[in-house]
């Protein structure tokens, strides 16, 4: 008996040292999987940066494409208006109808609203662990202008929301919330083109500088969604006259501005993209397409053709991709935006045609671009990363 008291105290002593075993196995291993994932995040949030908001910028403008055409005019789509206007094509019909059912556009906005989240919460890690680097970014004279992006891309979702209507509660508070930090950031960067020597508007002008006219171009057109004429026009006002500057100053091309590296190549496609933003906005504030809106739509028309014309210029950018591609995007989507508005107030032909080319032209690259990015998710976060390069190597101002 007493042997048998003393076995059974051996294996119970036995079992509670083997589960003490392997809870503490699985403590450790739980701990070098937790510092993995940490390392890994933080490997990641070093190389990010917020030109990766390029990403949601392209997504959002297709989302508001789509709902555009998709949208009620007269009762019918614009798409719709165009096809049976000129070709009268049943067949074409309806197998565009069958495209802008609303299941592919609420997956469309979903995906977009999803990317959009998701680099919002990696952009505010990195400025809560990397904040020196973001800091660096604020300063720089390219990496600021895509703290632009990140709201901009907000207030293009918020126009194409399915579920957020204009002139709603919720539409106001989001849009005051957006629209704030634009203009915060127009304060800080328009204040130093003509008061800070060393950071005028000659010595940092680089293409990417039109991501700011953007901006306030884009919060007019929200803001003329909810009728608020006078905001619609002063918002405006201050993009349109600081784009004007800007171009000019762009096209004298001064020996002490910024030389991007071929790598940001893509980004001279925001010249086109201005224009056509400002010909919506335009467009949102007057009520009709007309004489201001079609300028502005022809001026970016005349841009994107001399760019596709000078192929060079982008070759050496194409060789290896990189996150800097999607610069492509969202310039193509909203010329295809602005050429959808202009077919339906002039109903030819040409315009039609024109329409119909660019919007193809638009879902093809934007449908590359995500075939491209699938298959290459590995070079998202590039040690070669031309943002990072130029944060890295070129002169940060004082």
């Amino acid at each position: 008996m007493a042997t048998q008291g003393s076995q059974s105290e051996i294996e119970v002593v036995v079992e509670a040292s083997t589960t003490f075993t392997n809870n503490n196995q699985q403590t450790v291993l739980s701990i070098i999987i937790l510092k993995r994932l940490l390392n890994t995040l933080n490997s990641i949030l070093a190389k990010f940066h917020a030109g990766y908001f390029r990403i949601s910028l392209s997504l959002g403008s297709q989302v508001l494409l789509w709902k555009t055409l998709n949208g009620p005019s007269n009762d019918t789509s614009i798409l719709r208006h165009t096809l049976n206007g000129p070709s009268n094509d049943t067949s074409i019909l309806r197998h565009v109808l069958h495209i802008l059912h609303p299941t592919p556009f609420l997956v469309l906005w979903s995906l977009a609203l999803f990317i959009l989240v998701l680099l919002s919460l990696l952009y505010l890690l990195k400025c809560l662990f990397h904040f020196n680097t973001v800091k660096t970014e604020f300063l720089h004279n390219v990496g600021v202008n895509y703290l632009f992006a990140p709201w901009i891309s907000w207030l293009l979702l918020l126009q194409s929301a399915p579920f957020i209507a204009p002139k709603t509660l919720p539409y106001l508070v989001l849009w005051w919330v957006f629209v704030i930090p634009l203009v915060l950031l127009d304060v800080k960067i328009y204040g130093q083109w003509f008061t800070k020597g060393k950071r005028f508007l000659s010595t940092v002008a680089n293409p990417t500088s039109q991501l700011s006219v953007i901006g306030n171009l884009v919060g007019a057109q929200a803001a003329a969604s909810m009728g608020w004429q006078e905001t619609s026009i002063f918002l405006f006002s201050i993009g349109i006259v600081h784009y004007f500057v800007l171009f000019v100053t762009l096209y004298q091309h001064f020996s002490g501005g910024i030389q991007l590296p071929g790598m940001l190549s893509p980004v001279f496609f925001l010249y086109f993209a201005a224009p056509s933003v400002a010909s919506l906005a335009w467009e949102s504030i007057a009520g009709a397409f007309d004489i201001v809106s079609k300028m502005l739509f022809f001026l970016s028309l005349f841009l994107f053709t001399s760019l596709v014309f000078r192929p060079n210029l982008f070759k050496r950018s194409m060789r290896r991709f990189n996150v800097a591609w999607w610069a492509y995007s969202f310039p193509l989507t909203v010329l295809a935006l602005a050429s959808t508005e202009y077919a339906q107030e002039v109903k030819g032909s040409i315009a039609h045609i024109l329409m119909l080319l660019l919007l193809a032209i638009s879902v093809l690259v934007l449908l590359g671009l995500m075939v491209f990015t699938l298959f290459n998710t590995k070079m998202l976060l590039s040690d070669n990363d031309p943002i990072v390069n130029l944060l890295n190597h070129l002169p940060r101002p004082v």
